[in-house]
């Protein structure tokens, strides 16, 4: 009888293990995990992000770090809600309201006074040609000022490989709703 509790407790633990792991391959779960990497500050996101501002080659120094800090808050504060799932035999969608500081707006605005104020940002007034740095420090000290947020819908798709669901890359434009870059 013993003998016989114990299998009963080992395939009762058997279908508690499997179960959950079932319950986390779902289209929602997958967009909720890569959400959180990014509220979480994971390793790879912040790795992702420091390739983008290296291959940028705009930022000095110090410009890289503010604009590193500035993507952290972002990302800390990104907040979410699932909206609906589809799925349709192998492919899915997860539709979300995603709501992030409004950074975009703030870029809008530094470009739109840059044309406006040509004239504090130019450095050889001869050739026309404006000092970046000063422009990259004020469109900078712009963003950090923001404190509104804006909410996007983004819709995930997803593929499901061998019975496990897959994030689709996500376009250019999402990237940059996600990121409040968007404008």
């Amino acid at each position: 009888m013993k003998q016989m509790k114990k299998v009963l407790l080992m395939v009762s633990v058997l279908f508690l293990v499997v179960g959950c792991g079932n319950m986390m391959n779902t289209p929602t779960k997958k967009v909720e995990e890569f959400l959180s990497k990014y509220q979480t500050q994971d390793k790879d996101v912040l790795e992702q992000l420091d390739d983008v501002i290296k291959e940028a080659g705009t930022f000095n120094d110090d410009q890289k770090e503010k604009y590193r800090d500035l993507m952290k808050k972002q990302y800390q504060n990104l907040s979410y809600k699932i909206k609906d799932e589809t799925e349709d035999g192998d492919t899915a969608t997860v539709q979300v309201e995603i709501e992030v500081y409004d950074y975009g707006k703030a870029i809008s605005e530094a470009e739109t006074y840059l044309t406006t104020n040509r004239d504090e940002f130019v450095t050889d007034v001869e050739n026309d040609i404006i000092d970046t740095v000063k422009f990259l420090d004020y469109k900078i000290e712009q963003m950090t000022n923001v404190k509104d947020k804006v909410k996007y819908t983004i819709n995930f798709t997803l593929t499901k490989v061998d019975d496990e669901w897959k994030l689709d890359d996500i376009s250019d434009i999402d990237r940059q709703k996600l990121h409040g870059l968007y404008y």
